[in-house]
């Protein structure tokens, strides 16, 4: 019973190092999906800057990502690999296809959630994203905190913050609402809103006279 029970732990430990058949890794241990991922959208994302005309956009999917797993505490694969293609569809040539295709439909399904529909009028296009947010499983809204939480830490990069910075910061409101209900059950959003309300606490003083935290909070 115990050399049943050692080898059963054993064999337990191989599969979460991504053991496979005699004790080979499988393929999801020798290229994890978060690494797929960064390296597609590493060359999707090639050439576009972000709002400072110097730094790569690239580095913000992947600053999203990184605030996703370790300000947010999610270490669920397809949450960092959502997080590191989340602009691919808005941005670049990338269709669902490619994403289920490459990574799966888990990935390619939070991706388009994430992604909003440029052929809509502005009012139109906001009041819709933020409907299929609403709608779309807890993990999204946790990669949108983590993205509206980027967008505002990044802002003093920004040469236009003032003009820009109450945008994000209503963003931040915006995607708090929306995630609040998913509180209760999942403690990486629990966290995710302190983190994010505590950086429009900081960052309200800088956004001038158009910033109506009132407003915005509804």
């Amino acid at each position: 019973m115990k050399k049943a029970a050692r080898k059963g732990a054993s064999a337990g430990r191989g599969a979460e190092r991504g053991a496979g058949k005699g004790g080979k890794p499988d393929k999801g241990a020798l290229f994890p999906l978060w690494q797929q991922a960064a390296s597609f959208a590493a060359r999707k994302h090639a050439g576009q800057l972000r709002k400072d005309g110097r730094t790569p956009y690239y580095a913000h999917v992947v600053r999203v990502a990184f605030t996703a797993s370790v300000l947010f505490g999610c270490d669920d694969p397809a949450v960092i690999a959502a997080a590191l293609a989340h602009d691919l569809i808005e941005d670049t040539t990338t269709d669902y296809e490619d994403l289920e295709d490459r990574f799966g439909k888990d990935v390619a399904d939070m991706v388009v959630s994430l992604t909003k529909n440029m052929s809509l009028p502005e009012p139109d296009r906001e009041r819709d994203y933020e409907a299929r947010l609403a709608k779309a499983d807890w993990r999204v809204r946790l990669v949108k905190l983590a993205d509206a939480y980027d967008n505002v830490a990044d802002s003093d990069n920004d040469p236009k913050q003032g003009d820009n910075l109450p945008r994000r910061l209503g963003a931040c409101v915006r995607a708090v609402r929306l995630a609040e209900r998913d509180a209760a059950s999942h403690p990486e959003t629990r966290r995710a809103i302190q983190l994010v309300n505590a950086l429009v606490e900081r960052y309200e003083k800088k956004a001038g006279p158009t910033w109506d935290p009132k407003r915005a909070r509804g």
